[in-house]
């Protein structure tokens, strides 16, 4: 049987690291057919001893995942392409194995990263698709005819959604397990994969579909249970937005109950109008944190940002989550199509209304093909069509800079402890680390909060 490789690439630990969940629906699918290893990036503490790693499993294949192009700081900017090519250069020094690109990431610049890596395929989308790529590579078929399948000689990718099976490979006793059980004690799960929003700057609906597919809450439950033995001490939601279905947001809380899943939960939520009790029902089935994507307090820019939601929705939101003993945090997202200072003060003001939550400020919005915010910066030439964006690339609001944007959000926060402004985010960075240490585990940004 022949050997496969996964490589989590991502080393991004701020405000805390994420399980690489991708990787275990790629082994889900390979493991009829292939022998499959994962090693993540967080895990190493040098790219020598990764080759050692390599050099002992001695694959037929790497599947690399790229989940980080930056760190989508307008301010201390900084691209990973270079560290990427560093970890490419340690697998080609070890090993002679065919070379696969894919990911998150990767799927928004599927042909740049294929030459700048020099890898000898790639995938767009998702990566289930892979074992149908070996196939065609061990049989000599033309793989290019396969959906997502990237060459050395693309131009374009024909992309589309994946529609057959879905199934997670999850190994409890693996190296990169044990890594997130013992720093934050926090594993992943999704209980769905595309997004219905619209949101200007936004690349989910293009890395996983508009349309929502959803996994049976059954399913869920099993998997909470299966990551609850397993150590974990909170599960973290991957889903784009939980609550983008009431429906099946509630279904997959109930079976948790149902299930005896006793470890506390949290995700990503959009700030819209929830249903009576909403928060209620999730609170009483181990939901804990409830990390909003606001993105501004402005109900010009929440339009120009093409958001679902309104700022009186927001506060209703964020009332409901309170009142349900949650804890809560929103992210912002200042300087789009439209920004001046006085909508910028309209989200400072609104932000001093949001009782008892954390706040965190990102100064500028990355510019990523597949959106409305690429084809607004198109328009304006702020950017231009043959343009690589591999390295990062902002919009800018002709009103406003980020430099400005920056001062008034420092200015107006006067030192408060819950507002984290930048993706350096000083105070996580000093905190959080030192939180883990001690054994705490979960988020921890809830202690941020004043």
């Amino acid at each position: 049987m022949k050997k496969v490789l996964l490589i989590s690439a991502n080393i991004m630990k701020k405000p805390y690291p994420v399980y690489p969940l991708g990787l275990d629906y790629v082994a889900g699918a390979l493991r009829a057919h292939y022998e499959t290893e994962i090693l993540d990036m967080n895990d190493f503490a040098s790219l020598e001893t990764l080759g050692e790693q390599i050099r002992g499993y001695a694959p037929d294949y790497i599947g690399l995942s790229i989940r980080n192009i930056d760190n989508t700081d307008t301010i201390n900017s900084r691209g990973f392409l270079s560290d990427y090519q560093d970890l490419v250069a340690v697998i080609r020094q070890n090993s002679p194995a065919i070379l696969i690109l894919g990911g998150s990431g990767y799927t928004i610049f599927p042909v740049e990263f294929v030459r700048a890596l020099d890898a000898d395929y790639g995938i767009a989308g998702e990566g289930e698709r892979l074992p149908a790529l070996l196939h065609g590579l061990e049989n000599k078929t033309d793989v290019t005819a396969l959906p997502g399948i990237v060459t050395k000689l693309s131009q374009t990718v024909p992309y589309q959604v994946w529609d057959g099976d879905m199934h997670r490979a999850f190994e409890p006793d693996a190296a990169h397990v044990k890594y997130y059980r013992s720093y934050g004690g926090m594993l992943n799960l999704q209980t769905k994969r595309g997004c219905p929003f619209r949101c200007s700057y936004c690349t989910y609906p293009h890395i996983e579909g508009r349309q929502m597919r959803f996994f049976a809450p059954e399913e869920m439950a099993k998997q909470a249970r299966g990551l609850q033995q397993a150590g974990a001490q909170y599960i973290f939601l991957t889903d784009s937005a939980f609550n983008a279905s009431y429906e099946h947001s509630l279904q997959v809380a109930g079976a948790f109950k149902e299930a005896g899943i006793s470890i506390p939960w949290g995700g990503f939520f959009a700030p819209t109008v929830p249903p009576d009790d909403y928060y209620k029902k999730l609170a009483a089935a181990g939901l804990t944190h409830v990390e909003f994507g606001t993105e501004s307090m402005c109900d010009t820019m929440l339009t120009n940002l093409q958001k679902p939601f309104a700022s009186a929705d927001v506060f209703q939101a964020h009332q409901s989550a309170l009142a349900a003993g949650l804890h809560t945090a929103h992210y912002f997202l200042l300087g789009g199509p439209g920004e001046n200072e006085d909508t910028l003060q309209d989200t400072l003001n609104g932000v001093d209304q949001l009782e008892r939550a954390v706040f965190f400020f990102f100064c500028g919005i990355r510019i990523y093909p597949h959106t409305a915010l690429y084809d607004t910066a198109l328009r304006e030439g702020q950017i231009s069509a043959s343009q690589n964006l591999i390295e990062p690339v902002f919009y800018r609001s002709p009103f406003i800079s980020d430099i400005e944007i920056l001062k008034k959000v420092e200015a107006h926060a006067n030192g408060r402890q819950n507002w984290l402004i930048g993706a350096g985010e000083s105070k996580a960075t000093r905190i959080l680390p030192r939180l883990y240490g001690r054994g705490h585990t979960g988020p921890l940004w809830e202690y941020l909060i004043s």
